[in-house]
């Protein structure tokens, strides 16, 4: 009986995560050129993306400069760069750059240490889950030249047809240097 109650409730909550994510996609204007700002409302649920779902992020074309930054919580060099990508959201808001953290932490810890994590870092709005597990070597070839997922953290940026990826930590003059040359 116990089984059964708790399996009926993790299915409520998925199908309400789930909802949740399709409202705040909805919501999104369509040039996506204006970055994401934090809310000091509710907690929004995280959304949980598809290898397909992360693969139309990564080659989104326009005027928007998107920087998507794949971590996991047990990762030090992960947690020690956060900040500086922190600083970069609060210094351009309003501009043209959206900034995604993909969380590729095990399933099991997207209920409990991932949101978590997200909360004491202030990115719970940046936040996207990716289960690492289901990617598979075709993902990477088709979306990388220089990331096979064999270690974390990775940066991938794009802005129109021009990109950047960066296979490790990176300082915050590094971070700066990327987006700038970017945004040229």
């Amino acid at each position: 009986m116990k089984k059964i109650i708790l399996s009926t409730l993790f299915l409520v909550s998925l199908v309400s995560c789930k909802k949740e994510s399709t409202k705040t996609e909805d919501s999104q204007p369509e040039t996506d050129s204006v970055a994401t700002t934090e809310n000091s409302g509710p907690k929004a649920a995280l959304a949980m993306f598809s290898p397909q779902q992360a693969t139309e992020l990564l080659g989104k074309k326009n005027d928007t400069l998107y920087i998507t930054n794949f971590f996991a919580t047990w990762c030090g060099p992960c947690v020690k760069e956060i900040p500086h990508f922190k600083n970069k959201i609060q210094e351009l808001n309003g501009k043209p750059v959206k900034i995604t953290f993909v969380s590729v932490d095990s399933k099991e810890d997207w209920n409990t240490k991932v949101p978590q994590f997200v909360d004491e870092q202030g990115i719970r709005n940046n936040t996207v889950l990716l289960d690492g597990q289901s990617l598979q070597g075709d993902f990477f070839a088709a979306n990388f030249k220089k990331w096979d997922g064999g270690a974390i953290p990775f940066t991938y940026m794009r802005k129109g047809d021009k990109t950047d990826e960066t296979l490790g930590m990176m300082s915050e003059e590094q971070l700066n240097e990327k987006i700038n040359s970017l945004l040229k």
